[in-house]
């Protein structure tokens, strides 16, 4: 693909470019070089996109709930007609190999499809009155115009998740996703638009990050705010919105446990983990970070989990064979070092990997260290990337304190064969979401969401539909 300038601004129902003078460059991870150019949103721009979203809400909104259910998946077939082309470009500026790309594309159809139906099963309930002639009952309203703010590791999925449970309960949205992957949520975007949605219903703006956050949290036009990424951000952004006095919900950074016992099978758990673990380069955010394995099993474990390593083949994302691509930016690349080095220096061993690889782009092998220490940065910092630090326990009493040593609670992971192992660390790890011999937790019905530092509020399942609407209690006489 050719440098271009690209209009991204989705305002009113139009693709435009930015007003602001300033520009910004989506950079291909793969070579580091520009893919494209656009101008930023200004602040006219922003208050564009802010009076439009409300006349956006009233026509959508006076939609029955089967109409938009009928808008939600025409978008989720185009955005499934058009996955190919979309999935390459998702690679292009997002660094994931091409097979990654294409099963992110189908989550997100997924998702949009089943936010559709979800919002057709929406039910208030009749309430038992105490009053002779009085009847109660009550409904689910939208709340009104949402803010969504979405990250650069998996954009379009993540986009997906706010932007159909929004629709589907009836608000109107303005999109802010990251500014290093744009163009794959804005096809994503324009799927939807052209399925039917009113003017001003989903709207999309990329810039300057602080200027729309800031901006968008204050209006009033704006009533509820949905954010992924950092626990960092999601600090600012919380003080903002309670200044406002409005609801947000937080999915935050994780930094998840994985507890090995004793009794696990140890060749189903290196399987299932290293599925996982290197999907995406290790960028998930419910990504298994913190590897505690019984001391019998800590060696074979690490050797096993070095050879799936070792079997990886790096390369763009877009070339035949690629099993990982590189990291999203120059960033990660710079973390990675730095939390390597630091493990090394803590007394951590190299048993696979720990250097950037060659080429030109934001490439870093996948990594495991062995005999990691608690107090090194990567068993305290959430990696967002390839390296897989194991540290053996000796008691799963042990082993339950270390995983809950930090304060970040997004997800978890067990392996062991004994039921009653089995419910002391679903009952006892600290985490929004724990899952016993699988890495599957994030389903469209299933909410998903932190405890502690890593967030709260939930999406997907009929909860995190839940978070776009109020409930309205109706008392009538007769």
């Amino acid at each position: 693909m050719n440098e271009t300038q690209l209009p991204l601004q989705f305002i009113d129902g139009q693709w435009r470019a930015g007003r602001s003078p300033a520009y910004n460059t989506v950079i291909d991870p793969a070579s580091a070089s520009a893919l494209a150019t656009y101008a930023r949103a200004s602040q006219d721009d922003i208050a564009a996109a802010l009076t439009a979203s409300e006349a956006g809400f009233e026509a959508w909104r006076g939609q029955t709930a089967l109409q938009r259910a009928q808008v939600l998946r025409a978008g989720a077939a185009a955005l499934r007609a058009q996955g190919e082309r979309i999935a390459q470009l998702l690679t292009q500026e997002q660094g994931k190999p091409l097979a990654e790309a294409r099963r992110e594309l189908e989550q997100a159809v997924d998702t949009i499809e089943w936010h559709a139906d979800e919002g057709r099963r929406a039910y208030g309930q009749v309430i038992p009155s105490r009053w002779p002639g009085t009847q109660f009952h009550t409904e689910r309203v939208p709340v009104g115009p949402v803010a969504a703010f979405t990250p650069w590791n998996f954009p379009v999925m993540l986009s997906a998740i706010k932007v159909s449970a929004a629709l589907a309960a009836g608000c109107s949205v303005i999109l802010k996703p990251a500014e290093e992957t744009p163009m794959a949520v804005a096809a994503m975007v324009d799927c939807l638009a052209q399925a039917g949605l009113p003017p001003g219903a989903l709207q999309m703006l990329v810039g300057d990050a602080a200027q729309i956050s800031e901006t968008l949290i204050r209006a009033p036009q704006i009533r509820k705010i949905s954010f992924t990424g950092s626990t960092a951000v999601g600090r600012l952004l919380a003080q903002q919105a309670g200044q406002h006095l409005k609801p947000i919900t937080l999915e935050l950074g994780g930094h998840a446990p994985v507890v090995v016992c004793e009794d696990a099978d140890l060749e189903a758990a290196v399987r299932a983990l290293a599925g996982i673990k290197f999907r995406n380069a290790g960028q998930i955010c419910a990504n298994p970070s913190r590897f505690f394995v019984h001391r019998s099993l800590a060696g074979r474990f690490a050797q096993a989990f070095a050879e799936v390593a070792r079997s990886l083949q790096l390369g763009p994302g877009a070339q035949p064979g690629t099993t990982m691509g590189p990291l999203a930016n120059a960033r990660r690349l710079a973390a990675m070092q730095e939390l390597v080095g630091d493990a090394l220096s803590c007394g951590a061993q190299v048993l696979q990997g720990g250097s950037s690889a060659a080429g030109g782009g934001f490439f870093f092998e996948p990594t495991v260290l062995t005999d990691v220490p608690d107090d090194a940065r990567v068993m305290r910092e959430e990696p967002f990337g390839p390296l897989v630090p194991i540290t053996p326990f000796d008691s799963l009493d042990e082993a339950i304190r270390r995983a809950n040593a930090i304060e970040l609670g997004l997800a978890a992971f067990g392996f062991t064969q004994s039921l009653a192992t089995a419910r002391r660390l679903s009952n006892e790890l600290r985490a929004g979401a724990v899952a016993i011999n699988t890495v599957t937790l994030m389903q469209p019905e299933t909410p998903f969401g932190g405890v502690r530092d890593s967030g709260f509020g939930r999406e997907n399942g009929s909860e995190g539909l839940a978070g776009y609407q109020s409930i309205r209690t109706i008392a009538t006489a007769v």
